[in-house]
């Protein structure tokens, strides 16, 4: 009899136990389209390609800071800071100002435009 009460009580939970494992099944797929979301919107941040000096300088725009990568590999990071109009960034050294694509960089008080500044586009991976 005890055999045939306990078979019962399994058999009632059995559909809470299924329930439980489809939520948290649903909520696993979420997170990996969370995942997925939250890189492609990484990736779309604002990124630019401009010349400088006839060298690509990648230029990636995040929140209070802009990220410069240079055609010999080298990282730069410049900080915001307010400005009238437009955008200014800085690192006591460099300095970045401009508005829209008209980009000047600053070395050390000596200014060099940024020319033909267009979205940056990352090769595809080859298959």
């Amino acid at each position: 009899m005890a055999a045939i009460r306990a078979a019962g009580r399994a058999t009632r939970r059995r559909p809470a136990l299924v329930a439980a494992a489809f939520v948290l099944a649903v909520q696993l797929a979420g997170c990996e389209h969370q995942a997925a979301k939250d890189a492609a919107e990484d990736a779309a941040k604002p990124t630019f390609v401009c010349q400088l000096a006839g060298a690509p300088l990648i230029i990636r725009f995040e929140p209070g800071e802009v990220r410069l990568l240079t055609s010999n590999a080298d990282r730069i990071t410049l900080y915001q800071i307010p400005a009238a109009s437009g955008i200014r960034y800085s690192n006591a050294s460099l300095e970045l100002r401009g508005k829209g694509m008209d980009l000047v960089l600053i070395d050390n008080g000596v200014p060099s435009n940024l020319e033909g500044c267009v979205p940056y586009v990352a090769p595809k991976p080859a298959s």
